[in-house]
């Protein structure tokens, strides 16, 4: 239950989960964690499931702070059997109280900050103005590095600003989506990118929506954009590399999707996306400001946050030194911009 701390004003009242929950994995994700739990209280999510797996920066130790305000449910996400993390949290995340309960359901990840459009400020602004639907799909707009070398303890938000063209996606992972769902019992399956499990015969039913109100035949949806998608309402600003400094932190951890396949040049080549400026997400990071100062405001959570940030400079020095890796590094600096090396498939 809540403890007091961080509970001031600017702070949304704990909703033990509520009607708008994210399920999310972490590992070692601690300095980007306040902000993103910020945003999303903002813009109007109530709960956090957050799944952590063998956490050295703390995440789990700030997840379970959180838990005790009240904004987040933590658990531990074993994957000793060598099973994709995020895949197995979002099996385990069926049962939980609050997914059974809520009334909106998505998988998101801490790099992914959803982007309101036309004036709409939260999630059930943006329903009503589109109309109701039973799914939502945002589709990612990538941001690249921007230049920028060096880790620091700033909101991602405020740093990278250089971005996917609009309306001309670099490439076909540009252009895949996560959906918001309604928990009406059409869907049993959660799955990274959208859900899934609809009881046979009841496919027709599904109204699953763009983010401009035009809804689609839950058969012709795979996880990326369709032809005709419209972003009017929101897009899905992606984060995947940050600097290049937390980008070897990155690597080092391995996906939590696809733990066979290292995080390389060829991924590099693919979200580095640094085509147009993009600054529209300020005015919602501004709105989310005084949250995020609430949340440092409580001692443990400062106390954490900056132990997470001191660990990550730690690793970022440490893997700087370990053999074969100044070599990537310099490849990231030839290739922070625009990829200029050939990338080869076997490095995907």
């Amino acid at each position: 239950m809540t403890k007091p701390g961080a509970i001031t004003a600017a702070l949304p009242a704990p909703a033990l989960g509520g009607s708008h929950v994210i399920m999310t994995t972490m590992k070692n994700e601690g300095p980007f964690l306040l902000e993103w739990i910020a945003y999303n209280l903002t813009i109007g999510f109530t709960g956090f499931v957050i799944f952590t797996n063998n956490c050295d920066d703390g995440t789990d130790l700030m997840a379970e702070r959180l838990e005790e305000l009240g904004y987040c449910s933590h658990r531990p996400n074993d994957v000793s059997d060598g099973s994709p993390p995020q895949h197995k949290a979002l099996r385990r995340a069926t049962a939980h109280p609050w997914v059974k309960g809520a009334e909106w359901l998505i998988c998101l990840d801490v790099d992914e900050f959803i982007n309101l459009r036309e004036g709409v400020q939260t999630l059930d602004e943006m329903i009503a103005t589109m109309g109701d639907c039973d799914a939502v799909s945002f589709v990612w707009k990538l941001f690249g590095c921007g230049g920028v070398e060096d880790y620091k303890d700033t909101p991602v938000t405020d740093q990278f600003f250089l971005a996917d063209i609009e309306d001309d996606p670099a490439n076909g992972r540009a252009t895949g989506f996560k959906t918001m769902f309604r928990n009406n019992g059409l869907f049993r399956k959660y799955n990274p990118h959208r859900p899934k499990g609809v009881p046979e015969g009841r496919e027709d039913a599904v109204r699953w929506s763009d983010c401009g109100g035009n809804l689609r035949p839950m058969g012709q949806i795979g996880w990326r954009a369709w032809s005709g998608f419209s972003n009017r309402y929101a897009r899905l600003h992606h984060y995947s590399v940050r600097s290049l400094d937390s980008f070897l932190v990155k690597r080092d951890r391995g996906r939590t999707n696809h733990i066979a396949r290292e995080q390389t040049e060829h991924y590099w080549s693919d979200m580095n996306v640094n085509r147009a400026q993009d600054r529209s997400i300020l005015p919602h990071a501004e709105r989310a400001r005084p949250v995020l100062d609430a949340l440092k405001a409580d001692p443990v959570l400062a106390r954490l946050h900056q132990d997470a940030c001191d660990w990550h400079r730690a690793k970022i020095a440490e893997l700087k030194e370990r053999a074969g890796w100044d070599e990537f590094l310099g490849w990231l600096k030839v290739n922070k911009i625009e990829t200029k090396d050939e990338v080869t498939e076997k490095d995907y």
